[in-house]
């Protein structure tokens, strides 16, 4: 394989830290080995558990008990996250099961759906991490890329009613996950202790020895349903059907969610589209616009080492003529798509090719057992006897998909049984919901999300059953800091987290992940929040025009024309 990775040119005393320690990682190596046999602590020491990023997994420690564990001068609850890599989101039974079996056996009996159509398991112990990994080969799974400066988990459109398309969307999906996932030996290494080989050609011959900048994200769509919120992307690719036939894909680059708070320089930022590709041409525009983030990404300031920065800083023009360049080809003219949607359509569909599917609601993608609902154990039954897929959906539920007709009177029963059945029956706001892990595994939130999402709704349901709401589809994604790992700057309401108790309110993001919604309220409590949304909601009901959607509405009412826009 041809080397086409260029070390950064920059001197070194203008590079983060960061960059030197990728640098002289030996390809992700680093001290990870001896790290793991450290008896003394449950953590990695020293910058090896930046490395471990790359490897998929996070050092956390449970903030619940920082205090108290500080006060009696021990050690902090330390463990790691685990995240899959799972192009596509898609999983056998088989998969499945081993999933289960880990989420039991290393992660407190939980598993976490994420808005990116994969899994995590918390609060793995150092000790267990290798039979964790291990245990996933088993299954044909791994960690590799799910988090780091590298291509992570790659998104892909789950709409069941188009069945032979998905097929093909997810096999393009998993070719380009495993295309643009690094090369390097270091992770069968460490993680299946083998045995290192040498070879003569690289073992990065697209990443080289410094990696990306940042994380980069690549998704693909099929329309009408933009369920992957393709213009958060850094490269989407929106497919282009005609006459039923996938023909290409538009390309749009760009896209990011996250920002800092009292940062001007970030900002959430839409993708743009740039031009069509045909099918045959997938991989090869995902290395030339790859190439191009990697060679012109800022790999001095972090906060600006995003794609969306890049194409900022040079210019969206002369970032499409450097891709254009390495390609050897011009992009075609876009051509034209719509999108309606980002939700799921919830409950029992049928494909195309006569097969069932069951998507079902999974508030905030926690996967585990409570007294009412036995989530876990009736996924377990459900995978135990079922003969097709599971297929995880970037708004965190799950389709129990390719379901024979005979077989669907046994599955309903196994929902009923386990108290799942209900789950489904939730107001639209709720049925619309998307929150981050937050406290108290993530390291980064300064404010709840995932156990404090579910209360608010409950608050605001009751506002909106006062107007006759209740079943009014409206987005609301929170996340516990302003990362933005919900997507919460293209939703209806967003919220992110500043310190306890305290959010950020967003409004008026487009139903189908069109438009940035804005920053209408800064550090707020619950009661500032459902005040101000109590009189949003009232004016909607009141004045809405037919179809209207809340976001729509809130930008046609003026209610952010004295906001300062959160976009470049």
């Amino acid at each position: 394989m041809p080397d086409r990775s260029r070390d950064v040119s920059q001197p070194l005393e203008k590079l983060h830290p960061d960059e030197t320690l990728k640098a002289n990682s030996d390809q992700l190596r680093g001290g990870i080995v001896e790290g793991l046999g450290d008896p003394v602590t449950r953590a990695v020491l020293g910058e090896d558990s930046k490395l471990m990023k790359f490897h998929g997994l996070y050092l956390q420690d449970d903030r619940d008990v920082r205090d108290e564990r500080r006060r009696q001068k021990l050690e902090p609850a330390y463990g790691f996250m685990v995240r899959v890599r799972l192009p596509g989101g898609v999983c056998s039974p088989s998969q499945w099961l081993k999933l289960d079996a880990l989420a039991r056996d290393y992660a407190a009996e939980s598993l976490r759906v994420t808005t990116r159509q994969t899994f995590q398991l918390h609060r793995v112990l150092k000790s267990n991490l290798r039979p964790t990994i291990q245990g996933l080969r088993d299954v044909l799974l791994d960690t590799r890329a799910a988090c780091g400066d590298d291509c992570r988990g790659v998104m892909c459109s789950v709409n069941p009613r188009l069945s032979t398309l998905h097929a093909e969307l997810y096999d393009i999906a998993k070719r380009s996950s495993d295309h643009a996932t690094p090369k390097t030996g270091a992770y069968r290494e460490i993680w299946y202790e083998e045995e290192r080989t040498p070879t003569a050609s690289p073992e990065e011959p697209l990443y080289g020895r410094t990696y990306m900048p940042r994380k980069f994200k690549i998704g693909f769509v099929i329309p009408p349903i933009n369920d992957i919120d393709v213009y958060a992307q850094d490269l989407g690719f929106i497919a282009i059907i005609e006459q039923g036939k996938l023909v290409g894909f538009n390309v749009a680059i760009g896209g990011g969610m996250g920002r800092i708070d009292r940062n001007q320089n970030s900002y959430p930022r839409l993708a743009d589209v740039v031009g069509f590709v045909a099918v045959g041409r997938v991989l090869s525009t995902i290395d030339a616009v790859m190439e191009v983030q990697r060679d012109y990404g800022d790999r001095s300031d972090r906060a600006r080492a995003r794609f969306k920065y890049t194409i900022d800083d040079k210019g969206l023009e002369w970032v499409k003529a450097e891709i254009e360049t390495r390609l050897g080809f011009e992009l075609g003219a876009a051509r034209p798509y719509n999108f309606t949607s980002n939700s799921d359509s919830l409950g029992w569909q049928r494909g195309e090719d006569g097969l069932q599917h069951f998507t079902l609601f999974i508030q905030n993608g926690r996967i585990t057992n409570a007294p009412d609902c036995r989530l876990l154990d009736g996924l377990r039954a459900i995978a135990r006897m079922h003969k097709g897929e599971f297929r995880v959906t970037p708004n965190q539920n799950l389709i129990i998909s390719n379901i024979a007709k005979a077989d669907r009177d046994q599955i309903e029963g196994l929902l009923r049984a386990h108290g799942l059945s209900e789950l489904n029956r939730g107001s639209g706001l709720r049925l619309n919901a998307m929150a981050c892990v937050a406290f108290p595994t993530c390291g980064l939130a300064m404010a709840e999300a995932e156990r404090y999402l579910p209360e608010l709704i409950t608050k605001i349901e009751e506002i909106l059953s006062q107007h006759d709401l209740y079943d009014e589809p409206i987005t609301i994604r929170m996340t516990g800091c302003p990362n933005g790992c919900a997507r919460p700057y293209i939703s209806d309401i967003g919220l992110t987290g500043r310190a306890p108790g305290k959010y950020n309110l967003y409004l008026g993001g487009g139903f189908h992940g069109q438009r940035l919604n804005k920053l209408v309220l800064e550090n707020i409590g619950e009661d500032a929040i459902l005040d101000k949304l109590g009189g949003v909601i009232a004016h909607y009901a009141r004045e809405r025009n037919v179809y209207e959607h809340f976001g729509d509405f809130v930008l046609r009412a003026g209610y952010l024309n004295t906001t300062q826009d959160n976009s470049p």
